[in-house]
Parts: C-alpha cells; structure tokens; sequence
C-alpha cells in the first residue's frame, strides 16, 4: 500500500516538474517577442500621441492658411470695390468704398451714395457719418477749405474735383443736392450737437 502510495507522488512530482519545464522554456524561449510586444505597444501609444499631437498641429496650421487665405480673399475684394467705386480726399487721408444708399447699414461700413443723385456726371452727392460709428469717414470734410482736391472713381472712371464751398445747411434743405449741369461732388454729414443742421461740402470737378 504505501510503495503504490509513494509511486503516485512520484508521479504527480515527475508530471508538475515537467509541465514548470516547459513553462520556464515558453518564457525563456518568448521573452524577447514579449519583451518587443510590450515596446511596441508603448511605442505605438507615443506614435498615436505625436500624431494626434501633429494633426492638432496640422489643423491648426490648416486653420491659419485658411484664414490667411481669407483675409487675402477678403483684401482682394475690398481692392477689386475700391477699384470700382470709391472717394479720395488726400488732404485729410480719406480714402474709402462708396455704396449705393443712405442707411444706417450702408454707412456703418461704406460713405453713401444718395440714391436720387448722379453717379458720374451732374451733381453727385454723397453721406458718411463723422464720430460715434463703426466708421466716421466724414470726421474731417469740417476742415476742407477752399482749394483742396476731392478724387472720385467709379468703375474705371475718375474725376478731380476742387473744394468751393464749406458750409451749413438745415437738415430739410436738400437743394444743394439737386442736379446740375456743371459736373459737381456734394459731401454732406451731420453738425456735432446740432441735430437739426448738416454740414455741406461741394466741390467743382477740374481738368
């Protein structure tokens, strides 16, 4: 009894040693793949993290292409307007876009144009605000004297005009913007404080 009790341990000591064996062999025998795997991984988790990193870096840089290209779109534009219909008073470094009406909207980002006037020959008449706007294209025609030279372009074709009167005009007078058959230019704005007056100033166009 006790010599088949001990062959059984023997047996089952024979069995464990060899199966520990191959298991230390596997290991050994699969330790640098493991080893690789386990470097690969983390490898890969840097690798996903520079290129999340480089994608980030790359919209980014995406971002500021498009913007570039945008502002560049939007510069180009605002050259091809200023090409087509613009006003000129170098004497008080005014030069800016003219659109067609008298709005707030219009003026907010333009000098208007009245809608009743001419737009190349006769009288043309123009408005833009002088203070408290987005922009106050008409903050200075006050000091306009006598003299001084108006340029004005529309679509191809400009005009020079020289200044021959500054003065002020009640806010129900339109006359000084009726047609004339001299070429003329009429800028009108409003009176600081004065409501009910708007400044007038006309030009005569020169060769």
């Amino acid at each position: 009894m006790f010599r088949y009790t001990a062959l059984y341990i023997n047996i089952i000591s024979l069995f464990i040693s060899i199966v520990i064996f191959c298991l230390l062999n596997f290991f050994i025998s699969n330790w640098e793949t493991l080893t690789e795997n386990s470097n690969f991984k983390a490898g890969f988790e840097v690798i996903g993290e520079n290129q999340e990193t480089t994608n980030v870096s790359f919209s980014s840089d995406q971002s500021e292409d498009e913007s570039k290209d945008k502002v560049n779109s939007e510069k180009t534009n605002e050259e091809n307007i200023m090409s087509e219909w613009y006003l000129e008073i170098p004497s008080i470094n005014l030069k800016a876009n003219i659109s067609e009406g008298t709005s707030k909207a219009v003026m907010n980002d333009y000098i208007g144009h009245f809608e009743n006037t001419s737009e190349l020959n006769g009288n043309i008449g123009l408005a833009a605000h002088n203070r408290g706007y987005k922009n106050n294209y008409f903050s200075d025609i006050k000091t306009l004297k006598e003299g001084e030279i108006i340029y004005y372009y529309y679509k191809g074709k400009s005009k020079k005009y020289e200044v021959k009167d500054n003065f002020i005009i009640s806010d129900t007078d339109w006359t000084s913007l009726e047609n004339t058959e001299e070429n003329m230019i009429t800028l009108i704005t409003c009176v600081e404080n004065e409501p009910n007056y708007r400044r007038c100033v006309q030009a005569k166009e020169i060769i």
